[in-house]
């Protein structure tokens, strides 16, 4: 059932009672449906799991909508190094192969799974309404791990959707079981990009290289070939900003850009942006020591903008916050 929000009214509709504002919420069995006078979107409960829907991410503006398997999506909890000498003794989609096109050259291993989007099957999101916003957090406990390691950490999503706006804001953040010189989570963000050779967007943006035209992307190559990123070799950059110009595949017009951008640059370790039968867009943040029982967090703003200053002015006046909280009396970005 749809439920239709007016000013200052509060509706009731087969027993749900829902705040009045500039937005809709529809509450189903597998999915979550949220539209604003900006944006739809829709947060799946079953299936493919975590962040935004493939797709659903509509601008209401322009009609422009996110081209690839979903947004802000979660993945494993990850470390430095290899897994060659224990690998029989993971669970398949725990095993982590290096040195090909999908994974790059450099050895990397799960301390924790299963990979949540593909793995988790079952989410239970609560839905936070506010009178001028509609928030989902969603959490899930890792289930397998590496020999010698918990299962347990606890990862969280929170994501906002104010009205008046055409991204919305968001968290995710680890609390951790195990210790680790270096832990870090995986994630898309904003995330991948289908396409026939560069049909469908113009130009990739990375806020630390710059614009990359959609040619640069019609073969296939690792992501440590071209176009990546590393914190401990590259610095840290004024601005994390990831993500591509929308080009209508039809008529070739050219839309807005849908980007996502990690507001404390400070906490992405790594940043991949390369071609394997899609455009592949994986950041990992942290890579930093972690003990068995703190966390770490970082925060994002997704969705569209007209242009490279529009992004720029929003990222700058968010810069520097790593977390996110939501209640129905409001929210609020956090260091």
């Amino acid at each position: 059932m749809v439920t239709r929000l007016l000013p200052c009214i509060v509706i009731v509709l087969c027993g749900q009672v829902v705040l009045a504002a500039d937005y809709t919420v529809r509450d189903m069995d597998d999915e979550i449906l949220i539209t604003t006078p900006q944006l739809e979107a829709a947060v799946r409960k079953k299936g493919y799991v975590t962040g935004v829907k493939a797709q659903s991410l509509v601008d209401r503006k322009t009609g422009a909508r996110e081209l690839g398997f979903g947004l802000d999506i979660a993945d494993w909890i990850m470390e430095p190094g290899s897994d060659e000498a224990y690998r029989d003794q993971l669970p398949p989609e725990m095993v982590y192969r290096f040195g090909n096109e999908y994974h790059g050259k450099t050895p990397k291993r799960s301390i924790e799974g299963p990979q949540i989007c593909t793995q988790a099957k079952v989410l239970q999101p609560e839905i936070i309404r506010g009178t001028d916003f509609v928030a989902i957090r969603q959490t899930y406990h890792y289930k397998t791990a590496a020999p010698g390691k918990k299962t347990g950490s606890q990862w969280t999503q929170v994501m906002v959707f104010p009205v008046g706006k055409r991204y919305f804001i968001s968290m995710q953040r680890i609390d951790a079981v195990n210790s680790s010189d270096a832990m870090f989570l995986r994630i898309d963000m904003p995330g991948h990009i289908k396409h026939q050779q560069g049909d469908r967007f113009d130009e990739v943006y990375l806020s630390y290289r710059g614009k990359i035209a959609a040619r640069e992307f019609l073969t296939n190559f690792a992501p440590d070939e071209r176009f990546n990123y590393q914190r401990e070799r590259d610095g840290v950059p004024a601005r994390m900003i990831r993500g591509y110009h929308i080009r209508n595949g039809e008529t070739g017009q050219s839309g807005p850009w849908l980007v996502g951008m990690t507001l404390d640059p400070g906490v992405v370790s790594e940043a991949w942006c390369h071609q394997r039968g899609y455009v592949c867009m994986i950041e990992e943040f942290g890579g930093r020591p972690v003990k068995a029982g703190e966390s770490f967090s970082a925060a994002f703003i997704v969705g569209f903008f007209d242009s490279l200053d529009e992004m720029h002015t929003v990222y700058d006046e968010h810069k520097g916050f790593t977390g996110l909280n939501a209640t129905a009396e409001g929210w609020k970005l956090t260091k």
